[in-house]
């Protein structure tokens, strides 16, 4: 761990409880992802967190001179409620963290990331929409590094995932509110387009 992703770990406990579990997620040619579960027995929710995508400021890959402190960046939270096991979605949320370094992609708000498979096993969602809906306030770092700021990643069908290419991400929020759907949920059902 260097001394970002410490810092980014004392934060997450701090605003969402002590003792989380850890798993941690390795790709070819990357530093290791981990992501943390933190148990909200109160709110009846459970939150996974990334650790590591914000090691390294988030470039373009077309910049052939990257500034090694300045620039975005961000990590992962995903709230569910634990109405069903969620096998696999820690694995799914470190794809995305590690998306920046393995295919330079640049994470912010009302970014949709397909991975075209099932965010965790049994699950009819596939896509996340990551929202500027922080379950944790930004951290600052010390100058010239920009803040960590934590984007909610939200699990969407592919069906959803259509409407926010076609319509945009206000129209999903819009649809599940007019359905009164709980994208947290993990057994609900998704909207479909019209």
């Amino acid at each position: 761990m260097n001394a970002i992703a410490d810092l980014v770990t004392a934060h997450l406990t701090d605003a969402l409880g002590a003792d989380p579990q850890r798993a941690s997620v390795t790709f070819l040619g990357v530093e290791p992802i981990d992501v943390l579960r933190f148990a909200d027995l109160a709110r009846g929710e459970v939150v996974f967190a990334t650790v590591g995508c914000a090691r390294h400021p988030m470039h373009d890959p077309s910049d052939l001179a990257p500034d090694p402190q300045r620039g975005p960046r961000a990590e992962l939270t995903v709230r569910m409620r634990p109405a069903a096991p969620l096998p696999g979605l820690h694995r799914s949320l470190a794809t995305v963290a590690a998306a920046p370094s393995v295919e330079g992609l640049i994470l912010a708000e009302d970014s949709l990331i397909d991975l075209q498979e099932p965010l965790w096993g049994g699950a009819i969602c596939s896509a996340f929409l990551l929202t500027g809906e922080p379950d944790v306030a930004e951290l600052p770092l010390a100058d010239p590094a920009d803040p960590v700021r934590f984007l909610r990643a939200v699990p969407i069908t592919a069906n959803e995932a259509a409407w926010v290419r076609l319509k945009g991400a206000d129209a999903l929020r819009e649809a599940w509110a007019e359905a009164d759907v709980d994208p947290a949920d993990p057994t609900r059902g998704g909207v479909t387009p019209a």
